[in-house]
């Protein structure tokens, strides 16, 4: 039976970095049910993370879609000096529940948290006020299929590119944006999606169905509809219709937002400012990984060691 109203995402589920739509608080939970636990993050997503910022020399990391804090703890518990910001106050309140929690550890109490949007990114941070914080980074991170939650109704990605030029205004010179997507090339090719998560260990998603949506033959929308299993959890706290929710993302393709991130960024698409990696190992073209993830520098001298 098809939706008399068809909803992009379930009631409740709020999409890293845009307003928070609905601010109910069944957000989170529903959230962290679907990745699992902060101790969740794959061993291989982990090493690549921590060994990619390293080499290019970053200290300061900007988090520009925190959520409730997942990568944000894994970044400072390495010692980056880490700055977090989700439009979602509802997601905020787990990372700074767990800053709070632990801010006698090593960097905790200088992890800064921030309600920002990613349209008006630099002055919402500004507008923060916070004297602590640095006026730009070495890095600015949106990884975990994030941005694709920002739609593009417009029809001309728009948002897409103020989005993408308020991340590159808040890099050094010098400084990365890692920023990744699914495959949706093969999405769109099969409309099936890869149950495969290369970020979370989550045992909990059983299925994931997809609705491809086309406006005048272009895809403009990918729907996936997740059933998860629950039969080992509290049912205390999750109800039955926690196991079906739905998410909806803008289908980046690989050759086009390649070509997008270029256009913001500038230069050729030399190896040392734009590197793709399929999977977290070094794209070869042919490859059909999860998940794509890019690596731009913003042109100028190398970050500071």
């Amino acid at each position: 039976m098809v939706d008399s109203i068809y909803r992009t995402r379930s009631l409740g589920v709020a999409a890293q970095g845009l307003p928070d739509q609905y601010a109910d608080g069944k957000a989170a939970k529903v959230w962290e049910l679907y990745i699992g636990s902060k101790n969740d993050r794959t061993t291989q997503y982990k090493q690549w993370l921590i060994e990619e910022l390293k080499r290019n020399n970053c200290v300061t990391v900007l988090d520009v879609a925190c959520g409730t804090g997942v990568d944000s703890i894994l970044l400072v518990e390495s010692g980056f000096s880490v700055t977090s910001c989700d439009a979602s106050d509802k997601m905020l309140k787990f990372a700074l529940k767990d800053r709070w929690r632990r801010r006698k550890l090593p960097n905790f109490d200088k992890w800064i948290i921030e309600e920002a949007n990613w349209l008006t990114l630099t002055e919402d941070l500004k507008e923060a006020e916070d004297p602590e914080r640095p006026s730009s980074y070495d890095a600015v991170i949106c990884l975990g299929n994030s941005f694709a939650h920002l739609p593009d109704f417009e029809g001309d990605q728009v948002n897409h590119r103020i989005a993408l030029q308020n991340f590159y205004d808040s890099l050094k010179p010098g400084g990365i944006l890692m920023i990744d997507h699914r495959n949706y090339d093969i999405i769109l090719a099969t409309g099936k999606a890869s149950a495969k998560n290369v970020y979370y260990n989550s045992s909990h998603i059983k299925d994931i169905k997809v609705s491809n949506l086309y406006v005048n033959g272009h895809p403009s929308l990918i729907t996936l509809d997740y059933t998860m299993d629950l039969s080992n959890i509290d049912k205390a706290k999750f109800s039955q219709s926690d196991a079906h929710f739905r998410l909806s993302y803008y289908p980046h393709c690989l050759s086009t937002f390649s070509n997008l991130l270029q256009e913001i960024f500038g230069g050729n698409k030399a190896e040392h400012q734009h590197a793709i990696y399929g999977d977290f190992k070094p794209y070869v073209e042919g490859d059909n990984p999860a998940y794509y993830v890019h690596v731009i520098k913003k042109p100028g001298t190398e970050p500071e060691s």
